[in-house]
């Protein structure tokens, strides 16, 4: 079995990673995304176990002793971590694997896994995205914190291997699909299994 690839999708916060991804999620079977272990608290309509799996701190710290987590970093007082299991057992299956994660989680995955696939998303301005994050419900104290963030990570853009530009959500989804799709493309994923003919296959062996 060929296995997957692993694709990081980043973005300031508001940027739409999440939102891009789920869609992503509902019309592909293929790939599977690896939810984030974090520290912080539950937004309203957020589900644990489905949009990150929230635990306490006392417990994200004794995971990071067990080397369960393939990255992780402290962002705004709080946790997050990729579950390292969870992403090697996909893999394996032959599933494509997609993590939406920060840009210093994506720079300690690419040490680990060095053909991981990279797609960073942009807000079409700095003022769309303080729109979307006010629209989040988030506090003005949080949202400062967050655009200050975001002035750093917007730098981070030219050390991935995509960018998206983020207007028209169906826009950026189709340009993201695009994407994942040319890398299933690649020489090195093509199955022989697909050649019918075993003349033809025999020839290419």
């Amino acid at each position: 079995m060929i296995k997957g690839d692993v694709f990081i999708i980043s973005s300031p916060a508001g940027g739409g990673k999440t939102t891009l991804t789920n869609m992503i999620l509902e019309e592909d079977y293929k790939i599977k995304r690896v939810v984030t272990y974090t520290t912080r608290r539950k937004r309203k309509n957020e589900k644990d176990g489905v949009d990150y799996v929230f635990v306490k701190k006392r417990e994200f710290k004794k995971l990071i002793g067990q080397d369960a987590f393939l990255e992780y970093a402290q962002v705004h007082d709080n946790y997050y971590g990729t579950p390292k299991k969870e992403v090697f057992d996909l893999l394996e299956r032959g599933y494509d694997v997609v993590l939406v994660i920060d840009v210093q989680g994506m720079r300690q995955i690419k040490e680990k896994i060095q053909n991981a696939i990279t797609i960073f998303i942009l807000p079409p301005s700095f003022e769309e995205l303080e729109n979307r994050m006010r629209m989040r419900g988030e506090t003005s104290e949080e949202i400062e914190k967050r655009l200050q963030t975001a002035r750093k990570e917007l730098f981070a853009w030219k050390d991935y291997d995509y960018v998206i530009v983020n207007e028209y959500i169906i826009e950026a989804k189709e340009k993201l699909k695009t994407i994942i799709n040319a890398q299933r493309l690649r020489r090195d994923r093509f199955d022989l299994n697909l050649i019918k003919d075993e003349k033809m296959k025999k020839i290419m062996l």
